[in-house]
């Protein structure tokens, strides 16, 4: 009888993919996918210019955090990269001078599609779990949807579910309200 070991993907596996692939490894797996698609990056491109100038600069709202687009994570063994992530500077005062982050941000967002959907919430959030990631937001532009999810001990807790064309606060932004028809493509 032969046995066939599986060996581990490794961070030079992902660095050797073509650029046109979004390399992850997660639990010595790794996961390529293709850039997003035009309205998925619409909307992380959006949300990631409203909360920029309240939350990163400061201005018309309480500033305090770094906000990134796609930081490559190394969490322990695993390599995440997400379409948004926050980190507070009281938790991180001095931006790192490395090509990565080995501090979990206190935010992230992913950007769902059918063939990420399943592999964002069911690998990719245990992880940040395992890390003590406080806030995790999904977006789906397709459906025009927001949900909005509070680590609460061991758990995620749904802190909010929006739709459509809302004005909304939501954790840990809610010191600004948000519009998110700007998220979207405008309906015809």
């Amino acid at each position: 009888m032969t046995v066939t070991v599986k060996k581990p993907a490794t961070y030079q596996d992902l660095c050797a993919l073509p650029e046109t692939l979004v390399g992850e490894l997660v639990a010595g797996e790794l996961v390529a996918s293709p850039r997003p698609a035009s309205r998925h990056t619409l909307a992380i491109s959006v949300l990631g210019g409203e909360l920029s100038g309240p939350f990163q600069r400061g201005r018309g709202g309480p500033g305090g955090w770094w906000l990134l687009d796609e930081p490559e994570l190394h969490l322990g063994s695993d390599i995440l990269v997400p379409d948004l992530a926050g980190w507070k500077r009281t938790r991180m005062p001095v931006y790192p001078d490395e090509p990565f982050f080995t501090l979990p941000p206190d935010w992230v967002c992913e950007t769902l599609s059918p063939s990420t959907s399943s592999f964002d919430r069911m690998k990719k959030m245990p992880v940040y779990m395992r890390e003590q990631v406080g806030h995790v937001w999904l977006i789906e532009p397709v459906t025009r949807t927001l949900e909005v999810f509070r680590r609460e001990g061991e758990r995620w807790v749904l802190a909010g579910n929006y739709a459509g064309n809302e004005r909304i606060r939501a954790e840990p932004f809610e010191a600004v309200e948000l519009e998110l028809e700007a998220l979207w493509l405008p309906t015809r």
